[in-house]
């Protein structure tokens, strides 16, 4: 007589019901804008800490917007919200730092009209 085996399954983003599945570097920075926390990615041969605010797509490639906390290790001069393609993202990791909405992101903006895939609240 055999029993069945307890397994564990690990919660994972997933991908929304509509569009092209997300890459794991999308899973992850998803993550990221719905719990309002940081990443940390190399773009352009730069490492930096990003704040998330948004998650789109144009022309079908994924992009974000998200506010510089930290370019290699120092503080930007000014806060200011930056578009990023996700294919330029490498080495992207979730952080544990929060974040709060800058008042520079502007959800209402046309360009995320019918586009966003994931948003800060």
């Amino acid at each position: 007589m055999s029993t069945p085996r307890k397994t564990l399954s690990l919660s994972r983003v997933v991908a929304p019901a509509e569009g092209p599945a997300l890459s794991p570097e999308a899973q992850i920075i998803a993550q990221a804008v719905r719990r309002k926390l940081c990443i940390t990615a190399v773009y352009n041969r730069t490492g930096m800490t990003i704040a998330p605010h948004i998650l789109y797509t144009k022309h079908d490639d994924p992009f974000i917007d998200g506010v510089v906390t930290l370019r290699d290790g120092k503080v930007p001069a000014e806060p200011k919200l930056g578009t990023f393609k996700l294919a330029g993202l490498n080495s992207v990791s979730l952080t544990a730092d929060a974040f709060t909405v800058q008042p520079l992101y502007d959800p209402a903006d046309a360009k995320y009209e019918g586009v966003t895939v994931a948003k800060v609240d």
